[in-house]
This record gives structure tokens, C-alpha cells and sequence, in this order.
């Protein structure tokens, strides 16, 4: 398609974030649980496809062993508990949808059925994420401490750095948010997700009309985070490092943002708010880089404030008869 190797990756981890943004979308659009804590599930996702994309590595990295580069450095002399499915590509893939949904599926139990809403919701996710953040940087938890995993050299042991492979992952990503997006078409026209956005409307009437939020809104957590967790796991092969970075308050931030900008509750809106967003921060940071987190902090501002509905929604009003 006549794309260069920059555009395929870029557009490649665009995507990843599109299905983040999508993920968001559901929790925050149709069920109006504003989180700021998807961050976290992304880096779950994508520390648990490194972990199988270090041990690929195997003798061809910096003091030939068995064991990641880092652990070598550090003297440790055998793999962590945590690490034991790391060298199978199936177990990884396991791992990729079941460490996100559990670690979702634990936290919004206790945190739904104690009725955290509101402000107080967003708040807990995302001292969540920091404190996930703060754990993942020690270097004795092992997952690479502040550096995290870079320098991959195999997927499924084929070279990462071939064009084949690029496309083929760049393919990938493409048809996954594809399925997501269908998948949640499907799912906000059910009548599972009526109630979601009955619930995001008036939650004391669903409760009085015999319906309990707790199961809906546990279920469309767990399943958004599994959604930001399969992104991670597709962006990390394209970009080529993890690190708790990714867990930072701003990088969830970011994900709302993207979904403010297009339009809540309309599915294509995040999609498109995550392209217009990154495409300016590629642009942007390039040409004035000092700028970038001004110009973020300016757009979510102007957005919530003149454009509630998002570009989505500004397009909807041009398109109707005056």
C-alpha cells in the first residue's frame, strides 16, 4: 500500500491506542464511569507479552544467557515465580486477557459494591495505577525496573525487525480493533448495554426498576480492560519497549482525552479522537516539543467546555438541515 516503514508503525501503535480509547469509550460513554486508571491495564497487557518477548531474546542478547539481560546484570540467578509461562507464546496470550481482567474484576468488585461513584472512582483508579507504577519500577519485583524491556529480538521466533513481520502485526492491530469495534456495536445495541446507559443516566431508577448495577458495571469494567490489555499486548512488539511509563497518571489521562475529543457514546469518536490526538502529538512534538503538554492540557479544556459531544458530534450538527 505503498506505506513507509515509519508510517506502518506508526499507524500500527495508533491503532493500539484506538482500542484503548474504545475500551475507554464503553466504561466512560455508555456506562459514564469516568476512569483514570486504563493506563494500568495497557501495561499489563503489554508487560505480559514483553516478559514472552525477553525470554525469545534467549543467548542472542548482551551476556548470552537464558536469563533477560537485566536479571543477568543484577545477579539473579534464576527466573522469578512470576516469570514461569513466560517462554510460551500460548500461555502469554492466556496471560495477556486474564492478568488485566482479574486485577479489574478484584478492584471494581470492592469498589462497585461499596458504591464508589463520581470523582471518588477516578480518584481510586488512579492512585491505583501510581501505586502499580511505583511497584514496577523497583528492580526486585523483576520486571526491568525503570528501563522495563526493550531490545526485542523474536516474535514466535521470527525477527521483530523484519518487514514481513511488521505487517503482519501492523495486520494484526488492524483487524483486532476492527472485532472490538463490532463487538462493542454489537454489544451497546443489546439489551445489556440499554441498561448500561440506563444505569449511566439515572442508576437510582434502574435499582428501583429490579436491576442490580453492580453485575452490569462489573462486567463492562472487566471486559474494558481486558479490551486496553490486548492493546498493550499488540503495542509492544510494534514500538519495542515497556516500562512503567506507560503506568503514569498522564498516559490514562491521555486515553480519556482521546475519547473526549471524538465524541463519548459513540464509538467511532474515540477511534477517530485517538488518530487526531497522536497524529498531532507525531506532529507536534517534532516541531515544537515544549508545547506538547499545553497544547493536550488546552484541547481536553476546550473540548469539555465548547465541544461536549466531540468531533463526532460537531459533525453531526454541520450535517443537519438549519
Amino acid at each position: 500500500m505503498h506505506l513507509s516503514d515509519y508510517a506502518v508503525g506508526l499507524v500500527g501503535k495508533i491503532m493500539c491506542y484506538a482500542i484503548a480509547a474504545l475500551a475507554m469509550d464503553l466504561i466512560w460513554g455508555y456506562t459514564g464511569i469516568l476512569s483514570l486508571g486504563h493506563g494500568l491495564f495497557f501495561a499489563l497487557g503489554g508487560y505480559a507479552m514483553g516478559m514472552y518477548l525477553m525470554r525469545q531474546i534467549g543467548r542472542d542478547g548482551q551476556y548470552h544467557s537464558e536469563l533477560p539481560d537485566f536479571m543477568v546484570f543484577l545477579d539473579w540467578k534464576a527466573l522469578p515465580w512470576h516469570w514461569t509461562f513466560s517462554g510460551s507464546l500460548g500461555a502469554t496470550l492466556f496471560l495477556v486477557v486474564a492478568v488485566p481482567g482479574i486485577v479489574a474484576f478484584v478492584f471494581g468488585y470492592f469498589a462497585f459494591r461499596s458504591r464508589i461513584k463520581g470523582v471518588y472512582f477516578s480518584i481510586i483508579t488512579q492512585a491505583l495505577t501510581y501505586a502499580a507504577m511505583l511497584l514496577f519500577f523497583r528492580n526486585e519485583t523483576g520486571f526491568g525496573g525503570n528501563n522495563g524491556f526493550t531490545d526485542f529480538k523474536r516474535l514466535a521466533g521470527i525477527a521483530i525487525a523484519t518487514p514481513q513481520m511488521r505487517m503482519f502485526l501492523f495486520v494484526l492491530t488492524g483487524v483486532t480493533l476492527l472485532a472490538f469495534f463490532l463487538f462493542a456495536r454489537w454489544l451497546v445495541a443489546s439489551k445489556f448495554g440499554r441498561v448500561l446507559q440506563a444505569i449511566r443516566d439515572a442508576e437510582s431508577r434502574v435499582m428501583f426498576c429490579g436491576y442490580s448495577p453492580l453485575g452490569y458495571k462489573l462486567t463492562i469494567w472487566t471486559l474494558s480492560a481486558i479490551m486496553s490489555g490486548v492493546a498493550g499486548a499488540l503495542y509492544v512488539p510494534q514500538v519495542g519497549i515497556i516500562n512503567p511509563g506507560e503506568m503514569s497518571t498522564a498516559s490514562s489521562i491521555e486515553i480519556a482525552v482521546w475519547a473526549a475529543v471524538g465524541g463519548r457514546a459513540t464509538l467511532v469518536g474515540p477511534v477517530l479522537g485517538a488518530f487526531i490526538v497522536n497524529g498531532a502529538k507525531s506532529w507536534l512534538t517534532v516541531a515544537a516539543p515544549e508545547f506538547w503538554l499545553y497544547f493536550l492540557g488546552a484541547l481536553f479544556i476546550g473540548v469539555t467546555l465548547f465541544l461536549p459531544e466531540g468531533v463526532v458530534g460537531l459533525a453531526r450538527k454541520w450535517r443537519k438541515p438549519a
